[in-house]
């Protein structure tokens, strides 16, 4: 029996030698006669490369955390199982690339901003005549009575191709998205594609920007970089939710049988009289109190099990359940700590807890969360996806949450790390505090001076009594 025990280790420490990961790796090799070589030194941000010369520049480490040794100790180890074995690819490496060239594109503007007119004219007159592109549209935005009255855009106007949102399904048609204003227009992005999502090239022309990295004054070279599969991309994960509703005896109303996502309406189980709708989240799910005066009271359950029982007392008393994505927004209000998106985690944040121990967590991104109304509640609560969608959640209906399997690739001006530590200290001027002046020469030496004189006088000086009379 010994004999076989130590054999079969033998053979998965061989195994694991001549294991080679390459997100921990990247392009060495490695093997049981190479020794390890330590780890190249990082790059500052300030040297990272501008989006013309990506191709010049290569990390020389994952993103991801080193692959941990599964052995531990002379004779233990992780039992084996390759049926669970992922194979993750190096976000740093995530770079844009084409099957076939683009040909079609979305272009996103942010409603009722005349400044965005000009710039919107612009890149689609650029996309439609310099890059012969199939543009769409919202249908609202061509009423624009800007729009409407400048003749000399009509003939550009004529060849757009619109859509309404919650009636029209374009999720097949679109190669490329770019967005024009602020955060919204990304989340509104998402919203619109509820399956797979195209690349989004999103520009700064809002008012806060943290998820528009690009600036428009040169739009015509970044565009065309784009366009030739020349950009890095940071992978947004999504939050897959499912809503099931009883359904109380009302009618659904479904205008041509699309729901509000652009998507099939929401499922009827006639058997159990369930109703049932699903949703792709970029930001986060919010479950509040709404109007009701009472606590909000909802339990929480983790793949089946009840974890906790959130209780707020506040007018937006509730719960955040968000992406790395949305730990920048409404949970960072709340008090959450900023995850960077490339970390595979869901946040659970409370809203004005009714415990001061209540503190905001994180979970891995494969756990399934499931929300129902607590049965001692005295009211019901309300829910929102990215802000919107606002719907009421009685005793009886659940919300279940957990990572969609469709993330939102976000274009890069540079790089994931360069792109999100730029949007903290620009949009939210993380860290940022006038600095400490420094002492002159001659300053410095007087101040070491005057301290060194009060440390010989405190250490010379008479004893001092303390409360208790001691000395």
């Amino acid at each position: 029996m010994e004999q076989e025990t130590v054999s079969g280790s033998a053979e998965l420490r061989a195994e694991a030698a001549s294991y080679r990961c390459s997100a921990c790796h990247g392009d060495e090799d490695w093997g049981l006669g190479h020794p390890i070589r330590g780890r190249a030194k990082s790059r500052s941000l300030s040297a990272a490369p501008t989006l013309a010369s990506t191709r010049e520049f290569r990390r020389t480490r994952s993103l991801h955390g080193p692959c941990p040794v599964t052995t531990f100790g002379p004779k233990a180890c992780v039992l084996q199982n390759p049926q669970t074995i992922m194979h993750i690819q190096d976000p740093a490496s995530q770079r844009l690339t084409w099957n076939k060239s683009p040909k079609s594109v979305l272009v996103i503007k942010k409603i009722r901003d005349a400044s965005l007119l000009q710039p919107f004219k612009e890149l689609c007159v650029y996309l439609m005549e310099e890059n012969n592109m199939i543009v769409y549209v919202e249908k609202k935005v061509l009423e624009d009575p800007a729009i409407v009255s400048d003749d000399r855009f009509g003939p550009v106007k004529r060849k757009f191709c619109t859509f309404r949102e919650d009636y029209d399904d374009i999720s097949n048609q679109i190669d490329l998205i770019i967005c024009l204003g602020g955060d919204g227009t990304l989340l509104y992005a998402s919203s619109l594609f509820q399956g797979s999502v195209p690349p989004v090239m999103a520009f700064h022309l809002g008012s806060l920007g943290f998820l528009t990295p690009f600036n428009f004054e040169n739009f015509q070279s970044q565009v065309t970089q784009v366009i030739q599969g020349n950009a890095a991309v940071v992978l947004r994960s999504r939050l897959k939710v499912r809503v099931v509703k009883e359904l109380r005896g009302k009618k659904v109303a479904v205008p041509n049988g699309i729901s509000e996502n652009g998507v099939l309406a929401a499922a009827l189980d006639a058997e159990v009289g369930k109703q049932v709708m699903q949703y792709q989240v970029l930001n986060e799910v919010v479950i509040d109190r709404g109007p009701s005066s009472y606590l909000s009271n909802v339990d929480v359950y983790l793949d089946g099990h009840l974890i906790t029982t959130v209780q707020g007392d506040a007018c937006p008393a509730g719960v955040i359940v968000s992406t790395p994505t949305g730990s920048t927004a409404y949970a960072a209000a709340a008090g959450a700590s900023m995850i960077h998106p490339n970390v595979p985690a869901i946040m659970l944040t409370p809203i004005c807890p009714h415990s001061l121990s209540f503190r905001p967590i994180v979970v891995p991104a494969g756990v399934e969360l499931k929300i129902m109304l607590s049965p001692e509640a005295r009211n019901t609560v309300w829910v929102s996806f990215d802000g919107r969608k606002r719907q009421e959640v009685r005793h009886g209906d659940s919300i279940s949450i957990t990572t969609s399997r469709y993330p939102l690739p976000s274009i890069c001006v540079r790089d994931p790390v360069s792109d999100w530590f730029e949007s903290l200290a620009q949009c939210l001027h993380w860290n940022v505090r006038k600095k400490q002046a420094h002492f002159a020469e001659d300053e410095e030496d007087a101040h070491e001076e005057d301290g060194a004189g009060r440390a010989g006088s405190q250490a010379c000086g008479p004893a001092v009594c303390t409360r208790d009379g001691r000395t």
